[in-house]
């Protein structure tokens, strides 16, 4: 279901409807989020969510995760709970992915969850994100709208020179806001388990439950994206921790110092996450070796840590 040409559309209200009538038709179009940007299928329609990934070149025993417009319509497709309420209330809309069992009614193409009988599922916060699930009204299957493995694309630019002719459309309305994928919460055993860091801070959950998160382990399923260890991979090599980089090396700098780029040179994690993807995709272009400054490992510099181990690892 590629396309010779991707539209480019904005999130004007006529355009946003021809968005939801593309995935209607079982086409793939890519949206804002304020994570980063989403490739999306209608996660009913299995042909469509084979599309996706073959767009994606993406491994399908990787779930995808499911975008909609409100509660209730997630209530059509999981089993809710106490805390899935709680989490919603607190930080729907928003970057958190809660997974939970499927109702046995549920319409989503197995293909969404690789088999499993959990979906990931989020209300996002971007304005032109919720309005496209809004018009279509059901939910979208939408991982990054990248070719798997590569960085994730937080501007349309980064989504036409990865997926130009594989997708029917992208909508433009600017740069992401939050720049790392959403964090997911396993909701589907007794105790809350953080399946991935991300948008929001550990921190901020573990507030709000009153008891601290399981972190996930070896010994835990694949149960939600972002769980490959080789992920978010620049062509040329990433080193992490880096004080002084080697000569050849272009050096990502976070807090004040000399360096190529930097993420925040004041040192905001929140700064940082908004523009890990974004210089990522400038230094890849130079096709140097990447030298990174070290991150803290607290609040969202967890999940910034957590994309550049995985950009670093071998493959």
């Amino acid at each position: 279901m590629s396309s010779p040409t991707t539209r480019l559309l904005t999130a004007q209200p006529q355009e946003i409807s021809t968005a939801a009538d593309l995935l209607q038709e079982g086409q793939l179009v890519a949206f804002p989020t304020e994570t980063v940007y989403g490739l999306g299928a209608d996660a009913r329609q299995t042909d469509a969510v084979e599309a996706l990934y073959a767009a994606k070149g993406r491994p399908s025993f990787n779930p995808l995760i499911a975008h909609v417009h409100s509660v209730e319509t997630a209530q059509r497709h999981v089993i809710w709970s106490d805390i899935a309420d709680r989490l919603a209330d607190a930080f729907w809309p928003g970057p958190l992915t809660l997974v939970l069992p499927l109702r046995e009614d549920h319409g989503i193409s197995p293909l969404v969850t690789a088999g499993l009988n959990t979906l990931g599922i989020r209300i996002p916060a971007h304005p032109a994100a919720r309005a496209l699930l809004s018009v279509l009204d059901g939910p979208v299957a939408a991982p990054s709208a990248n070719p798997s493995g590569k960085i994730s694309p937080t501007t349309a630019a980064h989504v036409i020179a990865g997926l130009d002719g594989r997708i029917a459309a992208v909508v433009d309305d600017g740069p992401c806001g939050v720049g790392v994928e959403s964090t997911i919460i396993g909701l589907a055993t007794g105790t809350p388990l953080l399946l991935r860091p991300g948008g929001l801070a550990a921190e901020e959950i573990e507030a709000v439950l009153g008891q601290p998160l399981r972190l996930r382990d070896a010994s835990d399923p694949l149960t939600a994206p972002g769980q490959l260890l080789s992920h978010y991979a620049p062509r040329a090599s990433v080193r992490l921790n880096v004080t002084a980089p080697q000569d050849g090396e272009l050096y990502l700098g976070f807090g004040a110092m000399e360096c190529d780029l930097n993420l925040s040179a004041s040192g905001d994690l929140r700064e940082a996450a908004a523009q890990l993807f974004g210089h990522l995709h400038r230094l890849d272009a130079r096709a140097q070796p990447i030298a990174v400054a070290p991150i803290p490992e607290t609040g969202l510099g967890v999940a910034i840590n957590d994309r550049l181990r995985r950009a670093a690892a071998p493959r």
